[in-house]
């Protein structure tokens, strides 16, 4: 019996494949706007295939209706790479030999690069590999601001400033989904530490949720046109934000007219009714196991499953609630898995490889280089010593979630040796002994770490071999173990761990021409900052990233990526630190954002706090003369735009790359308001001795705050300024102008 049924219902879906495109249902019909198509579809389906499409089937599926034709949504972590196979119901890989990806570079590296083109390519490169391996949920970009240096989650993020994610997150959005991808922004909203990241619940006042923490997210909606929001995991105004009324509804879909789906962070979910009302569309890694049920299938006891379908059943709930979501989920249908015009992807190519390797070159920042100590010049550099555990430990297994299981990874040591071995001797010394043990499910470092000797030996084995070279090279920083840059718990301080400012004190003393190399997500304190020579910071990199620091060190690639985020001298220069704990990291499970507005330079600037490094700071291995910003008018209607105009020129003797930043001062107004904020920028790049003109057109939005009290954005007549900076600090000039 069966067996008939099997065929039966092949024979259903056979007919209707085979139907002329006269006969052909609705749904089926690509001629067909998709409005059409989901309403049609939607009328098809029981009320139990509906709720089945409101779950997870699986880790990271949801099924679909095998009787239609419609295919099951599969999700896959990112936002750096694809994440390997897991079995069915375990986190533990599933045993694939060709599942290892290209690991493209954190978010922090691309959003260092402030350029958009770069990150139009980031999304198009790995919208290729989730498609390739047939994914139609990629679950990224993060967009969260950077509130704390301590967030154990930051490296994922795009930095502090609400209008450079805005910018950056755009083409990344559009690249995946050209792909016939969805990408899948979060984590929606307030989502800013991992320290209590299940229960913490966030009061914050509505300026600072508009102007800082939601710009990133509307931008994604409304100009990335993004299929998928993943809600987060804290709670606001005491309901969790994968069921929030006020983020998921009323901002959401009420004021920026979102019309794709909402799945919910793994395990986001807490309550049927609010899951049902609040905006959720999709269900995923609830931790509810099935056993208090008497059954087996963890998935059909979800918040979103048994409990939805009974409410259903018998009236409590009404069946238009369930239609809601499973129109936004045929609608991702539609755009993604059921596009017969989809493209096919591809995977671990070397145009892959290459693009990481751009991007990562365009991001990492130069921080100091006294006496001209970069590039390295190898005609009189013949002894280089290497010190540190970054330079040998593999980066991209381990952080949580954005654990990869690459195809190969340079690390810097080699990355190194590679370049500059021919000319001159590369050495190794350990320095300090870190976490030699990163794992993550079942994806293991293949380089053994472990070292049994003291940090004096290894200290003092260092500072010998480092009086017999020509140059140190310390590479160090963070690493993605637990309570450094990982998913599940912040940092515990900004220092940096394992004793590394001893062994870089200890290295100076013994050579003066040492290079330190930070590797993080996050900054970290610098005691040493004033006798260190150089200093560059680099970020998680992915495959090709001891290839790309070691091109920027020898002067292939002359550095462009400038800071997203500020350097604070010390941990209580960081606004969020400078309330007590109410404010970071909460009481009781309550934290309030008490520094409001003024998040990252927006606080040094009113604070008047001189910073380690600023926003948007990075040098060059050339120089760059700006002339003076002009405007196109004095006076600017309120519907009218205003254009500013500068001339920069590359002064030095190479070719390179400069990010003009436009700053907006509001002089006068009737709520406080930042000193400045960053309102354009541009990456152009100069070959030695040209000269380029740089324009930014801004309007009555740029000029606008958030009045909490009017619930909508006002820009008020009068004084205002437009800075020209090459960082927050670095304001080059400033023009004035007057708003009608």
């Amino acid at each position: 019996m069966k067996c008939v049924k099997i065929v039966a219902s092949l024979l259903l879906i056979g007919s209707i494949s085979v139907n002329t495109q006269a006969q052909k249902p609705v749904y089926q019909d690509e001629t067909r706007p998709i409005e059409e198509r989901v309403e049609d579809a939607l009328k098809r389906m029981t009320l139990e295939e509906k709720v089945a499409m409101c779950h997870a089937q699986s880790k990271f599926s949801s099924p679909g209706v095998p009787r239609l034709g419609i295919p099951e949504n599969w999700a896959t972590d990112g936002p750096h790479g694809i994440r390997p196979e897991v079995l069915w119901d375990e986190w533990d890989q599933a045993g694939w030999t060709n599942d290892s990806c290209i690991a493209f570079p954190a978010l922090t590296c691309l959003a260092a690069t402030w350029n958009k083109d770069m990150s139009l390519l980031y999304g198009r490169s790995i919208g290729e590999e989730a498609r390739y391996r047939n994914k139609n949920i990629l679950l990224g970009p993060g967009v969260n601001i950077y509130r704390t240096p301590l967030n154990g989650r930051n490296f994922e993020y795009m930095g502090e400033d609400p209008y450079l994610s805005s910018k950056m997150v755009v083409p990344y959005i559009q690249g995946v989904q050209e792909n016939g991808v969805a990408a899948c922004v979060k984590h929606f909203a307030l989502n800013n530490q991992e320290v209590d990241r299940h229960t913490v619940n966030v009061v914050v006042d509505d300026r600072a949720l508009y102007e800082i923490y939601l710009p990133a997210f509307k931008a994604a909606v409304q100009e990335g046109q993004a299929w998928a929001i993943m809600g987060a995991y804290n709670r606001y105004k005491d309901q969790w934000a994968c069921q929030n009324q006020y983020l998921l509804n009323d901002i959401l879909r009420g004021e920026w007219g979102f019309d794709g789906v909402v799945v919910s962070d793994w395990g986001g979910v807490n309550n049927t009714e609010q899951a049902i009302y609040h905006g959720l569309d999709m269900e995923f890694g609830s931790w509810t196991d099935g056993l208090g049920e008497g059954a087996s299938n963890a998935y059909d006891y979800y918040y979103l499953a048994n409990p939805f379908l009974k409410l259903l059943r018998s009236g409590e709930v009404k069946e238009e609630e369930v239609d809601k979501k499973v129109r936004n989920i045929l609608r991702l249908a539609f755009r993604t898995t059921m596009d017969t015009k989809r493209p096919w992807g591809s995977f671990v190519t070397p145009e892959h490889a290459a693009a990481g390797r751009k991007i990562a070159e365009e991001g990492i920042v130069l921080l100091q280089n006294k006496n001209n100590t970069l590039p390295i010049d190898l005609n009189k550099v013949k002894k280089i010593l290497v010190v540190g555990e970054n330079a040998i430990k593999p980066m991209t297994v381990g952080g949580g979630s954005s654990s990869l299981k690459a195809k190969y990874e340079v690390s810097p040591l080699d990355g190194i040796t590679e370049r500059m071995g021919a000319q001159a001797e590369i050495v190794y010394a350990r320095g300090y002994v870190g976490d030699p043990t990163s794992e993550y499910n079942g994806v293991k470092l293949k380089r053994d770490l472990h070292d049994s000797r003291s940090a004096a030996e290894l200290i003092a084995e260092a500072t010998t071999l480092a009086k017999d070279a020509d140059m140190v090279i310390f590479i160090g920083g963070l690493n993605k173990s637990d309570n450094q840059d990982c998913e599940g718990n912040d940092r515990k301080h900004l220092e940096l761990p394992y004793n590394q400012d001893k062994v870089i004190t200890e290295l100076y003393k013994a050579n003066s021409n040492l290079v330190v190399v930070n590797i993080s997500g996050n900054a970290v304190a610098m005691p040493w900052v004033n006798q260190v020579p150089a200093i560059v910071q680099t970020w998680y990199n992915g495959t090709e990233s001891g290839t790309a620091l070691a091109s920027v060190l020898v002067g292939d690639v002359n550095p462009s990526g400038k800071l997203p985020f500020t350097f604070p001298v010390k941990i209580q220069d960081n606004p969020s630190s400078s309330f007590g704990e109410a404010s970071y990291p909460g009481i009781d499970k309550v934290q309030e954002y008490k520094e409001s507005i003024f998040v990252g330079y927006r606080w040094t600037d009113k604070e008047k706090i001189k910073p380690l490094f600023p926003f948007g700071y990075g040098l060059s291995y050339t120089t760059f003369q700006y002339g003076k910003v002009t405007a196109d008018k004095k006076e600017v209607a309120a519907d009218g735009n205003i254009s500013f105009t500068v001339s920069v020129k590359n002064t030095g003797a190479t070719d390179g790359a400069e990010i003009v930043q436009l700053y907006i001062r509001d002089v006068k107004s009737s709520l406080p308001r930042p000193v400045k904020e960053l309102k354009g920028f541009e990456k152009i790049y100069l070959k030695a001795g040209e000269e380029k003109t740089v324009s930014f057109t801004i309007g009555k939005e740029a000029l606008s705050f958030f009045d909490d009290k009017k619930h909508e954005w006002i820009a008020e007549s009068g004084d205002f300024e437009a800075l020209i900076g090459a960082s927050a600090t670095d304001i080059k000039s400033k023009v004035s102008f007057k708003l009608k």
